[in-house]
């Protein structure tokens, strides 16, 4: 047997249990994909785990259950339910993409890796994983378990991210031409369930034989990957105001740039060195003495946080009173539901 039938014998023994996924006997049985969950659920998968994705894909797919419901949804809406999920700009998208294909393509999404392509927020990994998964094209596919299965099957000593080409040349060797769409999930599975990036499992893999870095016992040193140069500090400050009646003081940050269009708490510019103060409305802003800390994918951040107690006749210079009772702490983004977890305990409770 070749190596992707080997693999896929594997997979029909062996293949994870995930909402998002027709199992292979199902597949083979005749049941498709749909395409829209395939979708939704690449999207979500961009740098986030499956563990962190399970939730989020059950109640997304639970409240709109098509990509014409979730094409009609309010904006904010959306913006609260992927809340905690982050990169942000992947929500946005979410629902670009749904209108695009809802207003353009009748509902259904194109079947090819090109087509594909034109849509809001797919890019090249993302297209080929739809066309492959969705649609049984032989595309292929090469996420980070796919790089390290790759680079240990062929002993790359190139590190990360030089050696990008060279793995997918190598990934494309190997795709075939039938099944295509189970056999990329196939390598997915082997690099998340087996050939983990510690300890991998070589003596139950089904590829241990040809393996080249298990013959040269290199397997625990790859990937290899470059040296990250350090991420600079940016500092803010946040603001956290609410009045007598429990109305809190929020904005919706502008819809490009990190965190955009998320609910959020009035803040200074992030910068490095000493942040400039910039409350948004005049009151007696306290310094909690402590921050709310996060690391984005470019920079870490540090928010000094201020709290105030505002006057029903307060004027913000910027956002908006949100009554208590509309409230919830769950629609922040990480970031901001740090600063509240920190600042609720200055207030008098509900």
């Amino acid at each position: 047997m070749s190596l992707p039938d080997d693999l896929l014998a594997w997979y029909d023994r062996h293949a994870r249990a995930l909402p998002w996924r027709v199992p292979p006997d199902a597949r083979q049985s005749g049941v498709a994909p749909d395409p829209y969950r395939v979708w939704l659920s690449e999207v979500m998968l961009q740098q986030t785990t499956v563990a962190a994705v399970r939730d989020y894909f059950r109640r997304f797919t639970e409240r709109w259950p098509t990509v014409e419901a979730l094409a009609a949804a309010d904006d904010a809406d959306v913006m609260a339910e992927w809340a905690g999920l982050g990169y942000y700009a992947r929500a946005r998208n979410l629902l670009k993409c749904a209108r695009v294909v809802t207003a353009q393509h009748g509902g259904r999404f194109p079947d090819t890796r090109e087509g594909l392509l034109t849509l809001p927020g797919v890019g090249p990994y993302t297209a080929a994983a739809i066309a492959s998964i969705a649609f049984d094209r032989p595309e292929t596919v090469v996420d980070g378990n796919v790089e390290r299965v790759m680079a240990r099957l062929h002993d790359v000593h190139t590190p990360l991210p030089a050696a990008k080409a060279e793995l997918t040349a190598l990934a494309a060797a190997l795709t075939p031409q039938e099944r295509a769409g189970d056999y990329a999930q196939a390598v997915m599975d082997l690099g998340a369930t087996i050939c983990t990036p510690r300890s991998p499992a070589c003596g139950i893999c089904p590829w241990r034989e040809p393996c080249r870095a298990r013959a040269e016992r290199t397997q625990a040193e790859l990937p290899k990957k470059a040296l990250k140069k350090s991420k600079p500090v940016r500092q803010g400050i946040a603001y956290v105001g609410r009045r007598a009646d429990g109305a809190w003081l929020l904005e919706t940050r502008p819809p490009e740039g990190l965190l955009g269009g998320m609910l959020a708490w009035p803040t200074t510019a992030w910068a490095e060195g000493a942040p400039e103060p910039a409350p948004p409305a005049e009151a007696d802003w306290q310094d909690l003495g402590a921050e709310a800390r996060h690391t984005f994918t470019h920079f870490h951040l540090q928010l000094a946080i201020r709290v105030a107690d505002l006057p029903h006749s307060a004027v913000p210079t910027r956002g908006e009173f949100l009554p208590h009772d509309r409230f919830r702490p769950a629609a922040l983004p990480t970031l901001m539901r740090k600063v509240h977890d920190l600042a609720r305990a200055t207030f008098r409770p509900d």
